[in-house]
């Protein structure tokens, strides 16, 4: 199968290395050259450490190189496509507007998916002339080692096409797992609900990142603290998500104040070098502020 994946960012690539190494023939498409050449770069460079680790041979790294390729043409990138995957930056309106210009290129019976990772599936899919094919596809970060993906039903969703992307998760060596459009779907809702008590908790003074953080690690047996995540999906993210989850499910999910505080000062984790840890070259180097005078 063809499989179209717009939006090249960290979200993009992975969906459309997992595609690939899953079997089918995958084009990535962004606006500019450059930001699909750096989300190719950017999956030869994971298979590479698969490599390296052991965990990808050469032939399967030759094999999703080969399917592959870029454009920044939309029409030709989703012209032949049965599946189109848009994972464009976490707004509304700008996911609607995508998938309504692929309906206008993609064959009439190519299922279109969202990556949101909480947006209402149910208001994108009224965006489509035919929103029972489209379905909410949320991949978890990095897509090429997690191996979640939240099937999310709109109320226009179709049984076919609920049917087609739960094999075609099972089909990429994914688990799926089926929830309704319901604020936050059950990941994002929980994930936050959790994210926001340990904020909370550092800004009363409890106990430090570091030691909420491996509270949970070490007592709850979970791979990484609340804390470390948010740093690493991004404190903008995060933010977004609870102000979406206050609207729609009240004040149990106001953002504290020291995220706030942290999203205006640019200090959004890893990918600015600082959020509640600081980073270095991707890994924690310190805590921030625990050397401020």
């Amino acid at each position: 199968m063809n499989v179209c994946v717009i939006g090249a960012g960290t979200m993009g690539h992975g969906i459309a290395q997992v595609s690939a190494m899953g079997g089918h023939d995958v084009t990535l498409r962004d606006i500019e050259d450059g930001l699909v050449a750096d989300g190719l770069a950017a999956i030869e460079a994971n298979l590479d450490g698969g490599v390296e680790r052991g965990k990808v041979s050469e032939d399967e790294r030759e094999a999703t190189l080969a399917r592959l390729d870029g454009t920044t043409d939309l029409a030709e990138a989703v012209a032949d496509a049965g599946l189109v995957v848009e994972a464009v930056p976490e707004d509304e309106e700008l996911k609607k507007q995508v998938l309504s210009d692929v309906s206008d290129h993609a064959p009439a019976d190519a299922v279109l998916a969202t990556n949101t990772s909480s947006l209402p599936v149910t208001s994108i899919a009224s965006a489509l002339d035919e929103p029972s094919r489209c379905v909410g596809l949320h991949f978890f970060n990095p897509p090429h080692i997690m191996q979640l993906v939240e099937v999310v039903l709109a109320e226009q969703t179709s049984v076919e096409t609920r049917e087609f992307a739960e094999s075609f998760v099972d089909g990429v060596g994914r688990t799926a797992v089926v929830v309704e459009d319901a604020p936050g779907f059950a990941t994002s809702r929980l994930g936050v609900a959790l994210g926001v008590e340990a904020v909370r908790m550092v800004e009363s003074g409890v106990a430090s990142p570091r030691d909420i953080d491996a509270a949970m690690e070490l007592g709850y047996n979970h791979p990484m603290g609340p804390l470390e995540l948010g740093d690493v999906v991004g404190l903008d993210v995060r933010l977004d998500i609870l102000e979406h989850l206050r609207e729609e499910l009240g004040e149990r999910f106001r953002p504290p104040s020291l995220l706030r505080k942290k999203v205006r000062a640019g200090k959004l984790g890893k990918k600015t070098g600082e959020g509640f840890y600081v980073w270095e070259d991707g890994e924690i180097v310190g805590v921030s502020g625990e050397n401020d005078a």
